[in-house]
């Protein structure tokens, strides 16, 4: 089903749908592993076509040994790749975090912005990044909308959209308050491991009957 044959979930649905996620996830967390908001930083920007158990492993290296800007900088193109070459993209990637890094020195003494325009103004942070930091970081209400995010909104009915940018006005603007900070987290999460792009585990789903894809299928099967 593609978001032009979604009817679109109502308001009572979208309540029903995140009280149902809230009550089986009360604390939802990102599974990158970090201890400062820089490590997050870097993880979110070593992730990009990266897998998170990916990412975590090549980050328990470096973090063991480099976990500020000042000492990234000091391990230098080589040492950077050598504790991240197991990532995609990985020199692209060490040449966006060494170029972040200086700038977080130069121009914020050390510590990572929570603006969004500081951040997206770093090398290799896109507005996906963005708002990841602004979120897990800072608690803002922002929605990084990745594959997962953009797939179950369009499949559900939750906030069809074309393009990442309009599902993520769309989630904004649909989602309760009560829940939007922890919306970005919940529904990651129900991508990665239920609403799957290859085979839906609807029936597992404990959303389903709030779904457009869900009622599609229970209309099919009447």
């Amino acid at each position: 089903m593609n978001a032009a044959d979604n009817a679109g979930m109502n308001a009572a649905q979208i309540d029903r749908f995140f009280a149902i996620l809230q009550a089986a996830n009360p604390a939802p967390q990102t599974e990158l592993e970090y201890a400062s908001v820089f490590e997050l930083l870097t993880a979110v920007l070593l992730s990009a076509q990266a897998t998170d158990v990916g990412v975590n492993k090549a980050t328990r290296r470096l973090f063991a040994v480099a976990n500020t800007p000042a000492q990234v900088l000091a391990l230098g193109t080589d040492g950077l790749e050598s504790h991240i070459k197991t990532i995609g993209l990985y020199r692209s990637k060490a040449k966006h975090l060494l170029q972040t890094c200086q700038i977080l020195i130069d121009q914020h003494g050390g510590e990572v912005p929570r603006s969004r325009e500081a951040l997206e103004a770093l090398p290799g942070v896109g507005r996906k990044t963005a708002n990841v930091v602004l979120n897990v970081a800072f608690g803002e209400p922002t929605m990084a909308v990745d594959t997962h995010i953009f797939r179950v909104s369009n499949r559900t009915g939750l906030a069809a959209g074309k393009t990442p940018l309009a599902v993520e006005l769309g989630l904004l603007k649909r989602v309760p308050a009560a829940y939007l900070v922890d919306a970005h987290h919940w529904l990651i999460l129900h991508g990665r491991y239920v609403c799957q792009a290859r085979k839906p585990q609807c029936g597992a789903c404990a959303v389903v009957n709030e779904c457009d894809h869900g009622r599609q299928l229970k209309l099919r099967s009447a």
